[in-house]
């Protein structure tokens, strides 16, 4: 079966929760969080691991597409904040999203 989240990831046809399973995200303990998602009750979001997202030395990254919101240092104990939060409730974790996508200012 194919999957749309994998088909063209830069232009994905339906929502995606898009965990990193390569080498530092895995050391960091992203098939933990890619679990946890895996487990969670998510509707309407297909979850799939990937392979590097760039993002290596804030990782375990998770990026929500196709809004493209990208998470960091995700733990499994961020999971359901995530889902309940964001996935379910519409308003991003501020404290999880990835400051170099992100970028906030303060004045």
């Amino acid at each position: 079966m194919e999957n749309n989240c994998q088909k063209n990831v830069s232009q994905p046809q339906e929502s995606c929760i898009l965990v990193c399973q390569y080498r530092s995200c895995l050391a960091a303990g992203s098939a933990e969080v890619l679990e946890a998602f895996n487990n969670a009750e998510v509707e309407n979001f297909q979850v799939k691991g990937t392979g590097c997202q760039g993002q290596c030395s804030i990782g375990p990254t998770v990026r929500i597409v196709p809004e493209e919101t990208w998470y960091y240092r995700v733990k499994p104990s961020d999971v359901p904040v995530i889902v309940e939060e964001h996935l379910k409730g519409g308003k991003p974790v501020e404290a999880k999203l990835n400051p170099r996508i992100h970028i906030r200012f303060s004045f």
